[in-house]
Order: C-alpha cells, then structure tokens, then sequence
C-alpha cells in the first residue's frame, strides 16, 4: 500500500514539477520591442456598455523584469500560470523572449471612441429587444455610430469602423441600402464601412420570422486604405485627352455656328427666290387661261378668213385683217415679257440654289458614336447643355438627310425654267414673224393678188393652228408645273424654318460648349486636386498609435477595438431544476485518478 502512494506521490511531483519550475529573471529588466493592444467590449442589444477588457500583447525580445501600464479593474496572465503584479496603474511581469500575452479588465464606465445605438421597428412599430425574440413580420434595424466627446478623438478620426452582422437565409427581403449583402453559408452576411472621422446612421430590413439574432460585430482599426496613386498621372492625362477633345468640339461647334449662319442665309435667300418663283409660275398659270383665249381668238379669225377669201362669191373686206399683225405683235410683246420675267427667275433660284449648296456643305459629315456621347454625358458638363447639343445635332443631321432627298428636285427646277424660258421667247419669235409676213402681204396686196392672199392666209392659218396647239401644251404644262410646285415650295419652307431653328439652337449649342469648356478646361488640375484632397483625409498612414488604456505605454504597433452587440434568442422552455456539478480543474480531475 505504501508503495503505491509513494509511485502516485512520484508521477505526480513529476508531472508538476515542470509547471512549477517558473522561470526566475531577478530585477533584471526585459528589453521590448513593442506591444498590440486588442479592445473587446461587449455591448447591450441597443448599444450600451456592458462589459470591457483588453488583451495585450507584448512582443519582448530579451527576457526579463517588464512594466506595462493600464488603469485595469484586474489582471490575468494568459502565457503561464505567473503571477502579475499589480500596484495602481502598473502591470509588472517576468517575460520571457518571444510573444507574452495578458488581459486586463476595464471598469465598464471606461468611455469607447464612439458612441453605438441600436433600435428595432416590427411593423412600422418601435420594439424593445427583449420582446424582439421568436416575432416575426417587417422587422427594420437602424444602427447608429457618433463620436463621443467625453474622451479624445484619435480613434475617432483615424480609425475606420467594420459593422456586420449575420441573418439566416430564410428570412426574406433582407435590404441594407449602404451595405454589401453576401451568401455565408446558411447565412446572409452584410458589411457596412464607417470612414473616419463620419457619423453614419446604418438601416437593414428584412422580413424574418421566429427572429433570432447573434448581434451586431462593430470592427475598429487604424484606416490604412491601400491608395495607389500610380494611376493618377494616367486618369489625369486621360482627363486632359478629353479636356481637349471638348476645346475642340467647342471650336467645332464655333465654326458650325459660322456655317449654319451661312447656311440659315442662304436658306432665306431660296426662300424669297422661291417666293418670287411660285408668285411668277402662279400669275403664267393664271395668265394661260387668258393666253390661250387671246390664240384662240387670233385662230377662229384666220380660220373665217380663210374660209371668206375661199369662198366663189367671198366679198373681201380686209379691215379686220390688216388688224391682225398688231394683235399678233401684242401676243407676242406678252411672251417675251413672260420669258424675260422666266429668265430673270431661273437666274435668282441659281443663285440662292448655289448659296443653299454652298451652305450644306458646311454641315459636318461626321457623326458622334454611342462612345463619344456616353463619354460627353459622363463629364462634369451640364445635362441640359448637353441635351440642346444633342438636340441640335439631330435637328443638323435631319436638316441635311431632307437636303439630300429634295437636292434632286432643286437641281430639275434650273433646266425646266430655262428650257420654258427657251420655249416661250421661240413662240414670241415665231409670232412677231407671222405678224410681220402678214402686214407685208397686206401692203404689197390688190384685188388682182388676191389669190396670192389667199394662199398666203390659207399657210398662215395651218401654220398658226400648229402654233395654237404648242401654245396649249406649254400653257398645260405651266399650270402642271405650278400645281405640282407647291409640294416643292412647301419643302423649301420647312427646310427654311429647320434652318432658322437651328440657327437658334446652334447659337444655345454655342453657349453650352463654351460653359462646358470653360468648367472642364482645368479638369485635370481640378481632378488632381480632389484627389490629393481625398488621399489627405482617409490616408492615415502616418498616424503614430497609441495606447488605449496608459499614455505611459510605449512602442504600441497597433491597436484594434472588437465590439458585440449581445445575442437575441428564443428562451429555452423552463426545466426541473437539476444539481449542476461545479466545474473541476484540470488538476483535480487529474489527481482523483490516484484516489
């Protein structure tokens, strides 16, 4: 018997001894390289502080003798089963080399950086968390991050926060509207980022349902955002590219402005020479009624001359004949008048047709792509000045595509007036001719040359109703050719009033690219600038960290805050109470083997 307790006292000096056995450094004192301090703070479900500790790490290079400080409640060693000494704010504690690690509890009135709230509406109605658990409905969750000014704001200014949160798949319609929502398993995970020095009001919904909930995980460390600004001599140059694209769009819109102008001119000019056209083509067709008559008159008497002097017992008076050339001769004064009044109107509408194609031509034969439009609407230029631009340039496109189709009937009308003009001084000819064989024959006739007459009125009057019946044809066609001009001349007047729009629009066009030139002109300095400026504000870089819980603290590498909302859960159904075994020790457990 003896001898086996004296084998369990041995194994068990053995296994102890070791644990025991703590390394003894004297007074001499450590050398450390630096410290981490981890903040974990659980939180009440609306926010509040509960509970607050910190677990330091202390990275020591040469064992020995070290002091840390903190204002700590109590302290425990997480390395070894050392004791820590601890008077006021100080934490003494043999390290050895390499990583120690110790918590220390802080009082839960120690004030965070900011300042958390969390409140819960189910249906529209404000709720309370402890009666949130197994609800179902529209549940909406507002969490709202602020400074708090009771302690400094290094953290507060320098430090980004990381707020998450996790909800079950099974709810629906789960919205976070400044968040990113992402499949976790079973699981939606939603992550929201506080930048520095902001105050935010953070809102998630979802439609859940015998609600359960693990709390809201608030991350907050130094804002160390990875800004590359390699790239900014490249975004800025592509800036200038497209600064300098709109000055030359500007110039562009400038010379436009100078040949719509022209253009606008010129238009007006085939708008009067049209008028001017369609109130001459309109006083012939009128006048062919009347023309026409005058010939057939001039044809009915020779026709019942003819038939007088024909005639066995014709009694010959020529009173009414030696009337006939004067009749001819004011016939034929009319023509001409018509075809001088035709050839001046071919020679006005060449030149405003000229005017009109000089001025088309002005208007670019480009047009923009889906890329160059889109890359106009992403600029910093007004929208409204960029709709009248694009307004404008289809109004230009629309103008010269009408051009292009009605160009043809432009060029027909030049050659018919001239052919018509051609054509009626030829009938003037062809009748002051006939006037004047006639007045010849009528001085140079007697009774015994009666005969003579005779034949010579016989030839006039076959010949005249040739010349009667060309006289119908042209006068059809007159009256043809001032029907069908209508449609034409309705098509100059929209061109005239498209042009006189765009006239109007391109000057507007005008103004807007300018203004737009002059806001992008210094894009790229401007773009520059605002970067630099964003850079100032979320690069922390050179924030220097600082100790949490002591000024006396040095060589702090970094410090990290981890808050936790509590848990919302279903309660468990109550149970007969049953007799809990107090928890054992490793050591206790261990040393009833032996009894």
């Amino acid at each position: 018997m003896k001898r086996k307790q004296i084998g369990t006292i041995a194994i068990v000096a053995m296994l102890v001894a070791p644990s025991l056995a703590l390394p003894v450094y004297g007074e001499e004192a450590g050398k450390v390289l630096s410290k981490d301090e981890v903040v974990y703070a659980t939180l009440l479900a609306k926010g509040d502080l509960s509970n607050i500790y910190v677990v330091n790490t202390i990275d020591v290079k040469k064992s020995g003798h070290v002091t840390d400080y903190g204002n700590y409640t109590s302290v425990k060693n997480l390395t070894d089963l050392s004791e820590l000494e601890q008077e006021g704010e100080k934490v003494a504690f043999s390290a050895p080399e390499g990583k120690f690690y110790y918590q220390g509890n802080l009082d839960p009135d120690t004030p965070l950086p900011w300042k958390v709230g969390v409140s819960y509406r189910l249906d529209g109605q404000n709720i309370d968390p402890a009666e949130l658990a197994g609800q179902s409905g529209s549940l909406e969750m507002v969490i709202e991050t602020s400074k708090n000014t009771s302690v400094e704001s290094e953290f507060y200014d320098n430090y980004l926060l990381q707020v998450s949160l996790s909800l079950p798949n099974t709810y629906q319609n789960i919205e976070a509207p400044d968040g990113m929502i992402a499949n976790a398993g079973k699981n939606k995970q939603i992550t929201f980022t506080v930048m520095p020095g902001e105050e935010e009001t953070l809102t998630v919904k979802a439609n859940v349902e015998d609600f359960e909930f693990d709390g809201v995980e608030i991350v907050g460390v130094p804002s160390s955002l990875p800004i590359d600004t390699s790239e900014m001599n490249s975004m800025t140059e592509d800036m200038s590219e497209l600064s300098s694209a709109i000055g030359e769009l500007n110039d562009g819109v400038i010379d436009l402005q100078d040949g719509v102008a022209q253009l606008n001119g010129g238009s007006k000019s085939v708008q009067d020479g049209a008028n001017a056209y369609k109130n001459g083509i309109n006083e012939v067709g009128a006048s062919s009624s009347q023309l026409v008559s005058g010939s057939s008159e001039i044809q009915h008497a020779l026709t019942a001359m003819n038939q007088s002097l024909s005639g066995e017992d014709a009694s010959i008076d020529l009173t009414s004949l030696r009337e006939l050339p004067a009749g001819l001769n004011t016939l034929a004064n009319g023509l001409t008048e018509a075809a001088n009044g035709l050839t001046a109107l071919q020679q006005n509408y060449a030149g405003a047709l000229q005017s009109l194609h000089a001025s088309m031509a002005k208007l670019p034969e480009t047009s923009l792509t889906e890329e160059e439009i889109s890359a106009l609407y992403s600029s910093t230029a007004d929208p409204a000045s960029l709709d009248k631009l694009m307004a404008t340039y289809s109004a230009s496109k629309e103008v010269k595509k009408t051009y292009e189709t009605v160009n043809a009937a432009f060029v027909a009308v030049e050659p018919t007036l001239t052919e018509i003009s051609n054509s009626v001084h030829y009938m003037s000819g062809e009748l002051k001719g006939i006037a004047k064989e006639v007045s010849s024959s009528l001085e140079n006739t007697d009774v015994s040359g009666l005969d003579e007459l005779q034949n010579g009125i016989a030839t006039l009057t076959a010949n005249y109703e040739e010349f009667h019946s060309g006289l119908v044809l042209y006068t059809n066609g007159v009256n043809a050719l001032s029907s069908s001009y209508g449609d034409l001349h309705a098509g100059i007047m929209r061109i005239t009033g498209g042009t006189a729009g765009l006239d109007s629009g391109i000057d507007e066009l005008q103004d807007g690219t300018s203004q737009l030139y002059e806001e992008t002109k210094d894009l790229p300095e401007q773009m520059e600038k605002e970067m630099n400026e964003i850079i100032q504000e979320y690069d922390k870089s050179d924030f220097q960290p600082i100790s949490f819980v002591s000024e006396e603290n040095e060589k702090v590498s970094s410090v990290q805050f981890i808050l936790k909302t509590e848990s919302i859960e279903i309660g468990e159904p109550e149970e007969k109470e049953a007799e809990v075994e107090e928890k054992k020790g490793f050591w206790t457990l261990f040393l009833e083997l032996f009894k």
